[in-house]
């Protein structure tokens, strides 16, 4: 009887094995799932935060100051009002200015990056010496002197950040842009007479996504906690208001009395950050082995 198989051959059950473990590594780790789920929590806060908590800003000081309780969390503020409502609601701003911050720099990083690394010549020098200045200047305090003649607010931070935060997607997709500019996808299509917005839109895009949109994840945790950071120091969300960044600067003169006015809207902003940072890391991974499955 012949041996068909060979020592170097894969048996069937081999091969089912590497398939199985290729498709559990395809797969969610816990850490992605539990990201996915506080992120989902805060986008259903910040869309209907007012409905969920609609007595988030109501004052009680006979309430005040109270710890952790069955009617409140996290306990009260100094004026009575529940911190873990405020917590919630606080989601909008730690929502929607970092979700435009992180679109805003990707389109502006794309467009860019795209033009400066396929086109390259004067417009692409022009945009790489802006990339350069950018990088010189030191970003916090350029944004804390800009808030402060333009008169500060909330959405003048967001435009602030975002233009300062738009330089790190440009230079990054400038340099996958030139890498991938020689490969011969991009020869066959200037071939085809295709003009370079086509090339560079419709056939290089697509593999520059997979950096860019990670890039965006990072951007948008850097803008949460830029913001939150700016509206600390008074120059970003009115004081007051439900901003996790606000709430940590007002919860100094009663830290002591209750630290969860400081350690609610803190945790808030860690795992926020933290999870967009394993989101967008297991987004690229994704991205990447399909683009590698396409090649």
């Amino acid at each position: 009887m012949s041996i068909e198989t060979t020592a170097g051959a894969e048996t069937p059950a081999l091969r089912t094995f590497r398939a199985a473990r290729r498709r559990r590594r395809r797969l969610p780790s816990v850490a992605v799932l539990l990201s996915i789920a506080y992120l989902a929590c805060i986008v259903v806060a910040g869309v209907f935060g007012p409905l969920l908590v609609p007595h988030a800003n109501v004052q009680s000081l006979t309430d005040s100051l109270q710890g952790m309780s069955s009617q409140h969390w996290l306990g009260t503020d100094d004026l009575g009002r529940d911190i873990f409502e405020r917590v919630v609601l606080g989601a909008r701003t730690a929502l929607y200015g970092p979700l435009l911050i992180a679109l805003g720099a990707f389109v502006i990083g794309c467009v860019l990056g795209l033009t400066a690394g396929y086109i390259g010549g004067i417009p692409g020098g022009i945009i790489m010496r802006w990339v350069d200045l950018m990088y010189a200047l030191p970003g916090v305090l350029v944004a804390i002197v800009a808030i402060g003649v333009l008169g500060g607010g909330y959405w003048v931070a967001v435009a602030v950040i975002m233009i300062l935060s738009a330089p790190y997607d440009t230079r990054l997709v400038r340099a996958v842009t030139i890498e991938q500019k020689g490969r011969p996808y991009v020869e066959a299509a200037r071939t085809l007479g295709l003009s370079r917005s086509r090339v560079m839109f419709r056939h290089l895009l697509p593999n520059v996504l997979p950096l860019a949109v990670s890039q965006a994840f990072l951007s948008f945790a850097f803008a949460l906690i830029n913001l939150s950071a700016l509206s600390f120091l008074g120059l970003g969300s009115t004081p007051g208001s439900p901003d996790w960044g606000t709430m940590l600067a007002e919860s100094q003169a009663s830290l002591l009395d209750n630290p969860l006015l400081a350690i609610g809207p803190a945790l808030a902003i860690i795992f926020a950050a933290v999870s967009v940072n394993i989101l967008g890391d297991y987004v690229f991974d994704r991205l990447s082995t399909k683009e590698g499955r396409n090649d």
